[in-house]
């Protein structure tokens, strides 16, 4: 039997805005944080915090997973979930190394286009017609709003189309971990899920990580690293969440917001800080692809199911 909402649909798009708001900003921080530490130490001590400070509190408030749930979930889906996970935080890391927050976030939308997908497959979701022509506009925003992206993808050095295709590879590994981890949801709650998944990809990364150059760091990306730790606790862990009240179709249509998301931050940290970030700066044509991407998303998430 496959996974069913509970059919809570405004706390799993409640849930699904606050992954956005989080998702949109995180590669900023990256950014920042990248300056100072390799991919590896980020990616380790993201799962690491993450998983330290779950564990606590699912300890104190006794939401720790039995043995016996344990044993009645799937061993295969975990381990599809764990690489699937633990390949995309380091597929998309190293990708933005190589291209730019803007660009690496329109390319990894292509995960929320394959979950979607993969829940109308997968989990037999079904679209109307207005949300049919919900992910007419939103493909038609996103040409639109992406479009010097795009171009810069063509004319770009080999670096950056490299970086690009780590952010699509990326992409296809969140959207079978997203698959999986619905899935699981039929024996785990989504807590107990992500505390395994977060314990699993720290001690997959442990033997990569340069732990001494942590402490090497000065305040802006200590702080900045930090963040990041806690972007993945909370962000996760609301679209896990949002999985167990919400259609996956539906949840990965709120996340295609995440790239509006990072060009204001991008905008609003280059005029406070211009010394960490490069402004991006939007057209009138950028602009109507923004608000087509709006449209056509809330035409995905809010439309009636058949």
């Amino acid at each position: 039997m496959m996974h069913q909402s509970s059919g809570r649909w405004r706390l799993g798009l409640a849930l699904s805005l606050v992954t956005v708001l989080l998702w949109g900003i995180l590669p900023i921080a990256l950014t920042v944080v990248l300056q100072a530490l390799d991919v590896y130490t980020v990616v380790w001590f993201r799962f690491l915090v993450a998983f330290t400070l779950l564990a606590t509190y699912s300890g104190i408030t006794g939401k720790l997973p039995t043995l016996q749930q344990l044993r009645s979930a799937s061993g295969k889906l975990l381990a599809i979930a764990i690489i699937g996970l633990a390949s995309n935080y380091v597929l998309f890391t190293q990708g933005l190394v190589l291209t730019a927050p803007a660009n690496a976030e329109v390319l990894i939308q292509l995960a929320t286009v394959l979950l979607g997908f993969g829940g109308l497959v997968v989990f037999k979701e079904r679209y109307t017609l207005s949300q049919w022509l919900g992910v007419s506009v939103l493909t038609l925003g996103f040409a639109l709003f992406f479009h010097a992206q795009l171009t810069n993808l063509i004319t770009a050095p080999s670096t950056y189309l490299l970086g690009s295709g780590l952010v699509v590879l990326a992409a296809a590994a969140w959207a079978i971990y997203a698959l999986a981890q619905k899935q699981l949801l039929r024996s785990l709650s989504s807590s107990n899920i992500m505390l395994i998944m977060y314990g699993a990809c720290a001690l997959l990364f442990t033997p990569f990580a340069r732990v001494k150059t942590i402490l090497t760091l000065d305040t802006i990306h200590l702080g900045m690293l930090v963040f990041c730790a806690l972007n993945t606790l909370i962000a996760y862990g609301a679209f896990a969440e949002s999985l167990q009240h919400w259609q996956a179709s539906r949840v990965s249509a709120v996340l295609t917001l995440a790239p509006i998301i990072t060009l204001i931050s991008v905008w609003l940290t280059s005029a406070i800080a211009p010394t960490l970030l490069p402004p991006e700066h939007l057209t009138v044509i950028g602009i109507l692809g923004a608000v087509l991407v709006v449209a056509g998303s809330g035409a995905i998430a809010l439309g009636k199911s058949d």
